[in-house]
Protein backbone atom coordinates (compact mmCIF):
# COMPACT_ATOMS: atom_id res chain seq x y z
CA UNK A 1 0.00 0.00 0.00
CA UNK A 2 2.95 2.37 -0.46
CA UNK A 3 1.13 4.14 -3.29
CA UNK A 4 -2.26 4.39 -1.59
CA UNK A 5 -3.63 7.86 -2.41
CA UNK A 6 -3.68 10.51 0.29
CA UNK A 7 -7.10 11.42 1.63
CA UNK A 8 -8.85 8.18 0.61
CA UNK A 9 -10.12 5.75 3.24
CA UNK A 10 -9.92 1.99 2.78
CA UNK A 11 -11.91 -0.79 4.43
CA UNK A 12 -11.96 -4.47 3.51
CA UNK A 13 -14.94 -6.62 4.52
CA UNK A 14 -14.90 -10.41 4.62
CA UNK A 15 -18.57 -10.52 3.60
CA UNK A 16 -21.41 -8.06 2.98
CA UNK A 17 -24.73 -8.04 1.17
CA UNK A 18 -23.49 -5.50 -1.38
CA UNK A 19 -20.75 -2.90 -1.30
CA UNK A 20 -23.24 -0.43 -2.76
CA UNK A 21 -25.67 -1.16 0.08
CA UNK A 22 -22.86 -0.79 2.61
CA UNK A 23 -21.90 2.51 0.97
CA UNK A 24 -25.43 3.83 1.42
CA UNK A 25 -25.33 2.89 5.10
CA UNK A 26 -21.99 4.50 5.94
CA UNK A 27 -21.90 7.48 3.56
CA UNK A 28 -23.54 9.90 6.06
CA UNK A 29 -20.73 9.19 8.55
CA UNK A 30 -17.86 9.94 6.16
CA UNK A 31 -16.02 13.23 5.75
CA UNK A 32 -13.96 12.17 2.73
CA UNK A 33 -13.80 9.57 -0.04
CA UNK A 34 -13.58 5.93 1.01
CA UNK A 35 -13.15 2.61 -0.74
CA UNK A 36 -15.14 -0.41 0.47
CA UNK A 37 -13.92 -3.79 -0.78
CA UNK A 38 -15.81 -7.03 -0.10
CA UNK A 39 -14.26 -10.47 -0.47
CA UNK A 40 -17.78 -11.89 -0.64
CA UNK A 41 -21.11 -10.34 -1.62
CA UNK A 42 -24.37 -12.13 -0.83
CA UNK A 43 -26.75 -9.82 -2.71
CA UNK A 44 -24.72 -8.13 -5.45
CA UNK A 45 -26.54 -6.19 -8.15
CA UNK A 46 -25.80 -4.67 -11.52
CA UNK A 47 -27.41 -2.10 -13.78
CA UNK A 48 -31.20 -1.89 -13.94
CA UNK A 49 -31.50 -4.22 -10.95
CA UNK A 50 -29.85 -7.15 -12.68
CA UNK A 51 -28.09 -9.76 -10.56
CA UNK A 52 -24.30 -9.64 -10.52
CA UNK A 53 -22.36 -12.86 -10.00
CA UNK A 54 -19.62 -12.69 -7.35
CA UNK A 55 -17.45 -15.84 -7.34
CA UNK A 56 -14.64 -16.05 -4.79
CA UNK A 57 -11.52 -14.27 -6.01
CA UNK A 58 -13.36 -11.66 -8.05
CA UNK A 59 -13.32 -7.95 -7.25
CA UNK A 60 -16.27 -6.09 -5.77
CA UNK A 61 -15.77 -2.59 -4.41
CA UNK A 62 -17.52 0.73 -4.08
CA UNK A 63 -15.93 4.16 -3.89
CA UNK A 64 -17.96 6.55 -1.77
CA UNK A 65 -17.27 10.07 -2.98
CA UNK A 66 -18.68 13.13 -1.18
CA UNK A 67 -19.79 15.59 -3.87
CA UNK A 68 -21.67 18.87 -4.06
CA UNK A 69 -22.48 19.24 -7.72
CA UNK A 70 -25.35 18.66 -10.15
CA UNK A 71 -26.20 15.02 -10.93
CA UNK A 72 -25.22 15.42 -14.59
CA UNK A 73 -21.68 16.39 -13.59
CA UNK A 74 -21.35 13.61 -11.05
CA UNK A 75 -22.52 11.05 -13.63
CA UNK A 76 -19.45 11.79 -15.75
CA UNK A 77 -17.44 9.90 -13.13
CA UNK A 78 -18.35 6.70 -14.99
CA UNK A 79 -15.79 7.81 -17.59
CA UNK A 80 -13.28 8.73 -14.87
CA UNK A 81 -13.46 5.30 -13.27
CA UNK A 82 -13.43 3.56 -16.68
CA UNK A 83 -10.07 5.14 -17.42
CA UNK A 84 -8.77 4.24 -13.96
CA UNK A 85 -9.85 0.64 -14.46
CA UNK A 86 -8.09 0.43 -17.79
CA UNK A 87 -4.90 1.83 -16.27
CA UNK A 88 -5.13 -0.70 -13.44
CA UNK A 89 -5.57 -3.59 -15.88
CA UNK A 90 -2.61 -2.44 -17.96
CA UNK A 91 -0.50 -2.06 -14.80
CA UNK A 92 -1.16 -5.61 -13.58
CA UNK A 93 -0.97 -7.25 -17.02
CA UNK A 94 1.51 -5.18 -19.00
CA UNK A 95 -0.77 -5.52 -22.03
CA UNK A 96 -1.66 -2.07 -23.32
CA UNK A 97 -3.69 -3.17 -26.33
CA UNK A 98 -5.83 -5.85 -24.67
CA UNK A 99 -8.35 -3.49 -23.06
CA UNK A 100 -11.03 -1.18 -24.44
CA UNK A 101 -13.86 0.91 -23.00
CA UNK A 102 -17.51 0.24 -23.84
CA UNK A 103 -20.07 3.01 -23.42
CA UNK A 104 -21.50 3.70 -20.96
CA UNK A 105 -19.66 1.82 -18.21
CA UNK A 106 -17.94 -1.46 -19.12
CA UNK A 107 -14.33 -2.47 -19.67
CA UNK A 108 -13.56 -5.07 -22.32
CA UNK A 109 -10.70 -7.54 -22.46
CA UNK A 110 -10.11 -8.82 -25.99
CA UNK A 111 -13.75 -8.11 -26.76
CA UNK A 112 -15.23 -9.74 -23.65
CA UNK A 113 -16.63 -7.93 -20.61
CA UNK A 114 -14.16 -8.02 -17.74
CA UNK A 115 -15.53 -5.19 -15.60
CA UNK A 116 -18.71 -3.22 -15.02
CA UNK A 117 -19.54 0.01 -13.22
CA UNK A 118 -22.71 1.13 -11.46
CA UNK A 119 -23.29 4.62 -10.07
CA UNK A 120 -25.76 5.40 -7.29
CA UNK A 121 -26.25 8.71 -5.51
CA UNK A 122 -27.95 10.48 -2.64
CA UNK A 123 -29.08 14.10 -2.84
CA UNK A 124 -29.41 17.07 -0.53
CA UNK A 125 -31.81 19.44 -2.24
CA UNK A 126 -30.86 20.13 -5.85
CA UNK A 127 -27.29 18.86 -5.51
CA UNK A 128 -25.81 15.53 -4.55
CA UNK A 129 -24.41 14.78 -1.14
CA UNK A 130 -22.43 11.73 -2.19
CA UNK A 131 -21.84 9.43 -5.13
CA UNK A 132 -21.27 5.69 -4.81
CA UNK A 133 -19.29 4.10 -7.64
CA UNK A 134 -19.75 0.33 -7.63
CA UNK A 135 -17.19 -1.74 -9.52
CA UNK A 136 -17.21 -5.44 -10.33
CA UNK A 137 -14.24 -7.15 -11.98
CA UNK A 138 -13.86 -10.73 -13.18
CA UNK A 139 -10.40 -11.28 -11.79
CA UNK A 140 -10.63 -15.01 -11.17
CA UNK A 141 -13.67 -16.27 -13.09
CA UNK A 142 -16.51 -15.11 -15.33
CA UNK A 143 -20.24 -15.89 -15.28
CA UNK A 144 -21.47 -18.80 -17.38
CA UNK A 145 -22.90 -17.94 -20.79
CA UNK A 146 -26.37 -19.06 -19.68
CA UNK A 147 -26.36 -16.38 -16.98
CA UNK A 148 -25.78 -13.54 -19.43
CA UNK A 149 -28.45 -11.60 -21.30
CA UNK A 150 -28.96 -12.74 -24.89
CA UNK A 151 -26.94 -10.55 -27.25
CA UNK A 152 -24.78 -9.06 -24.53
CA UNK A 153 -20.99 -8.99 -24.71
CA UNK A 154 -19.73 -12.34 -23.41
CA UNK A 155 -17.99 -12.18 -20.02
CA UNK A 156 -14.31 -12.98 -19.62
CA UNK A 157 -11.96 -13.26 -16.66
CA UNK A 158 -8.48 -11.83 -16.30
CA UNK A 159 -7.06 -15.15 -15.07
CA UNK A 160 -8.31 -17.31 -17.92
CA UNK A 161 -7.76 -14.76 -20.68
CA UNK A 162 -4.26 -13.63 -19.75
CA UNK A 163 -3.08 -16.27 -17.25
CA UNK A 164 -2.67 -13.56 -14.61
CA UNK A 165 -3.70 -13.98 -10.98
CA UNK A 166 -4.30 -10.82 -8.95
CA UNK A 167 -5.87 -10.66 -5.51
CA UNK A 168 -8.77 -8.24 -4.96
CA UNK A 169 -6.73 -6.35 -2.37
CA UNK A 170 -3.77 -5.91 -4.71
CA UNK A 171 -6.05 -4.79 -7.54
CA UNK A 172 -7.69 -2.23 -5.24
CA UNK A 173 -4.32 -0.69 -4.41
CA UNK A 174 -3.54 -0.16 -8.09
CA UNK A 175 -7.06 1.00 -8.98
CA UNK A 176 -7.31 3.49 -6.11
CA UNK A 177 -4.06 5.15 -7.12
CA UNK A 178 -5.15 5.40 -10.76
CA UNK A 179 -8.56 6.74 -9.81
CA UNK A 180 -7.10 9.46 -7.60
CA UNK A 181 -5.02 10.74 -10.52
CA UNK A 182 -8.01 10.95 -12.85
CA UNK A 183 -10.26 12.45 -10.18
CA UNK A 184 -7.76 15.26 -9.67
CA UNK A 185 -7.68 15.84 -13.42
CA UNK A 186 -11.48 15.87 -13.61
CA UNK A 187 -11.89 18.32 -10.74
CA UNK A 188 -9.10 20.58 -12.03
CA UNK A 189 -9.73 20.60 -15.78
CA UNK A 190 -13.27 19.34 -16.23
CA UNK A 191 -14.56 16.62 -18.53
CA UNK A 192 -12.71 17.59 -21.73
CA UNK A 193 -9.41 15.72 -21.11
CA UNK A 194 -11.27 12.75 -19.63
CA UNK A 195 -13.46 12.61 -22.73
CA UNK A 196 -10.42 12.76 -25.02
CA UNK A 197 -8.66 9.93 -23.18
CA UNK A 198 -11.82 7.82 -23.06
CA UNK A 199 -12.42 8.24 -26.80
CA UNK A 200 -8.83 7.17 -27.51
CA UNK A 201 -9.65 3.82 -25.91
CA UNK A 202 -13.29 3.42 -27.01
CA UNK A 203 -14.50 0.08 -28.33
CA UNK A 204 -16.15 0.05 -31.78
CA UNK A 205 -15.64 3.74 -32.49
CA UNK A 206 -16.54 4.36 -36.14
CA UNK A 207 -18.43 1.06 -36.38
CA UNK A 208 -22.13 0.23 -36.50
CA UNK A 209 -23.61 -0.58 -33.10
CA UNK A 210 -27.05 -0.87 -31.53
CA UNK A 211 -28.27 1.23 -28.58
CA UNK A 212 -31.37 -0.04 -26.84
CA UNK A 213 -33.64 1.12 -24.03
CA UNK A 214 -36.78 -0.53 -22.70
CA UNK A 215 -38.84 1.32 -25.35
CA UNK A 216 -36.55 2.29 -28.23
CA UNK A 217 -33.69 0.99 -30.33
CA UNK A 218 -31.25 2.85 -32.55
CA UNK A 219 -28.74 1.39 -35.02
CA UNK A 220 -26.00 3.61 -36.32
CA UNK A 221 -22.31 4.41 -36.58
CA UNK A 222 -20.67 5.27 -33.27
CA UNK A 223 -19.25 8.74 -33.93
CA UNK A 224 -18.28 10.02 -30.48
CA UNK A 225 -19.20 10.69 -26.90
CA UNK A 226 -20.24 14.32 -26.65
CA UNK A 227 -19.34 16.97 -24.08
CA UNK A 228 -22.12 15.79 -21.77
CA UNK A 229 -21.23 12.09 -21.97
CA UNK A 230 -23.99 11.14 -24.41
CA UNK A 231 -23.46 8.48 -27.06
CA UNK A 232 -23.59 10.01 -30.54
CA UNK A 233 -24.79 7.77 -33.37
CA UNK A 234 -25.10 8.57 -37.06
CA UNK A 235 -28.33 6.78 -37.96
CA UNK A 236 -30.39 6.55 -41.12
CA UNK A 237 -32.57 9.28 -39.60
CA UNK A 238 -29.65 11.56 -38.81
CA UNK A 239 -27.36 12.26 -35.88
CA UNK A 240 -28.77 11.17 -32.53
CA UNK A 241 -27.36 11.83 -29.05
CA UNK A 242 -28.40 9.16 -26.56
CA UNK A 243 -28.16 9.86 -22.81
CA UNK A 244 -28.69 6.31 -21.54
CA UNK A 245 -29.01 2.88 -23.18
CA UNK A 246 -27.55 -0.59 -23.36
CA UNK A 247 -25.15 -1.02 -26.26
CA UNK A 248 -24.89 -4.17 -28.38
CA UNK A 249 -22.28 -5.02 -31.01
Amino acid sequence: MNDWPDGYGRRVLASVDSTLSEAARIAPTLSGPEWVLALEQTAARGRRGRAWAMPVGNFAATLILPVSEPPATAALRSFVVSLALRDAFVAVSGQEDAFALKWPNDVLLRGGKVAGILLESASAGSTLSHLSIGIGVNLASAPAAKDVEVGAVPPVALRSALNITVSPQAFLDVLASAYARYETQFVTYGFAPIRTAWMANAARLGEVITARTAREEWVGTFREVDETGQLVLETAQGIRAIPAADVYF
